[in-house]
């Protein structure tokens, strides 16, 4: 008879403990202790033996670990070029948002450019699987397909075709007949990570593991799960969940500031070239309370709108609403507009959104921001084909961004005439940069005063 024991395990952050606590003291979680039973193996003695001798660093070419360009544009943007060999990638998203689809085009290119793809699918049959491809125009070619949630099922096969891409939908409902606990259990997520990791390094297959979300938008498991990855993406959706967007929280063969946009239509994920436009209203008028802006996400510009609503409030504690960037941030800024700038907004609601649901964290969106709330409270419309950039400081002044070559360019290309940014200690003066008429500004109070006489 085979002994056993109970543990508590956190399905957050896979910290285990003898009996059931109320709050992980590991990650803080509150009710994420679950049950499991586990067998209660005897240790037994190791013996020490080198298998295999250690290598000079200096002696290992780089192309024992080569990295093949999937083909789609944004794909090899966030993944830092493409998939590098003997990798595992995690990409997590909510339900629906298109992560099927996506490793299924994925699979396609794979297929025709590097070797044969294995797509282990515990979610949905072949036949589910085929449907979709048609519907997406994915021919198949060269893509084996598997539906089997036994781990060891998935192993076997690896190991019998060698293929160049392994693809597991989903991890969690994938589990290993050597575990008692059912599938998606810490315990069988941490073993299906780890053994399917420990199969596709020795033969140079690139895995690509399919996860679910929790309740916070985070990967669901345990934390040795991103730490098993090599790259971790997390698929995302804009507010009206047509476009999806793709980023890299974990990536250790390029940056992690890079995004993929993604348009999902009836034929798949299309890679949307020129996101800008997306983000940019079509009519060129100038709006009240209504900027331009400009974001650098890892080496792309994004230029989008930023909307500012002032109003007098009609509570004795006005409102601070804001969308898309953090409320903190628009807390300090308006904090600066009363006292360097002269902007009375003690007694006014104030609502500002980034369009597009993009959600931006960047401080060179501050003068856009400033500007925004100064274009409603004066009622004065800012000028049309106008970009502004720059970060402004506690005492007022604008100071400079990065990258400001780059984000003048993309204004430019996109026809954009004049750009307000951070000038220098000698006073304003303008200057052309990337054909655009630039405007430097040292002061909140010298961007004020342009807007009262734009």
């Amino acid at each position: 008879m085979v002994r056993t024991r109970t543990l508590y395990a956190c399905s957050q952050c896979g910290a285990t403990f003898p009996r059931w606590l109320g709050k992980c003291s590991e990650c803080g979680g509150w009710n994420t202790l679950t049950e499991e039973v586990r067998p209660a193996k005897p240790r037994e003695a190791r013996r020490l033996s080198i298998a295999r001798p250690p290598e000079l660093l200096a002696e290992i070419g780089t192309d024992s670990a080569p990295m093949q360009p999937v083909g789609i544009e944004e794909f090899d943007r966030v993944t830092g070029g493409g998939l590098v060999a003997g990798s595992v990638i995690l990409l997590s998203g909510e339900p629906g948002i298109g992560k099927s689809t996506l490793v299924l085009q994925v699979a396609e290119q794979i297929a025709s450019r590097v070797g044969p793809v294995l797509y282990a699918s515990g979610e949905e049959s072949t036949g589910q699987i085929k449907r979709r491809a048609e519907r997406v125009g994915v021919s198949g070619k060269g893509v084996a397909l598997l539906a089997t949630t036994e781990l060891e099922d998935v192993i076997a096969t690896t190991e019998q075709t060698r293929p160049a891409l392994l693809i597991v939908d989903s991890v969690q409902t994938t589990a290993s007949s050597q575990l008692d606990s059912a599938a998606g259990t810490v315990s069988q997520v941490r073993a299906v990570a780890q053994a399917l990791a420990a199969t596709v390094k020795p033969t140079n297959t690139v895995a690509l593991l399919i996860g679910h979300v929790t309740k916070d938008g985070s990967l669901a498991g345990p934390k040795v799960l991103e730490h098993l990855g090599d790259t971790v993406l997390a698929l995302e959706s804009d507010s009206s969940r047509q476009y999806r967007l793709l980023r890299a929280t974990k990536n250790r063969f390029g940056s992690t500031d890079e995004i993929g946009l993604f348009e999902m239509t009836s034929q798949g994920m299309l890679p949307v070239a020129d996101p800008s436009h997306l983000f940019l209203s079509r009519d060129e008028d100038a709006r009240v309370g209504s900027v331009v802006v400009s974001a650098v996400e890892g080496s792309r510009p994004l230029l989008f709108e930023l909307q500012a609503l002032v109003a007098p409030s009609g509570y004795s504690t006005p409102q601070r609403v804001a969308r898309g960037l953090d409320g903190r941030r628009l807390a300090m800024l308006l904090a600066v507009a009363e006292r360097r700038a002269g902007l009375k907004l003690g007694g006014h609601d104030v609502f500002v959104n980034v369009t597009g649901g993009l959600s931006i964290d960047e401080p060179a969106i501050d003068l856009g921001v400033m500007l925004a709330l100064a274009s409603s409270h004066l009622d004065v419309p800012v000028p049309g084909r106008t970009m502004v950039t720059g970060e402004i400081g506690l005492g007022g002044e604008i100071r400079p961004v990065s990258q400001l070559s780059r984000r003048l360019s993309e204004a430019a290309k996109l026809g954009f005439r004049s750009a307000i940014v951070p000038g220098t200690d000698r006073g304003p003066a303008e200057k052309s940069r990337s054909g655009l008429k630039s405007i430097p500004v040292n002061k909140v109070e010298d961007a004020i005063d342009w807007l009262r006489s734009a």
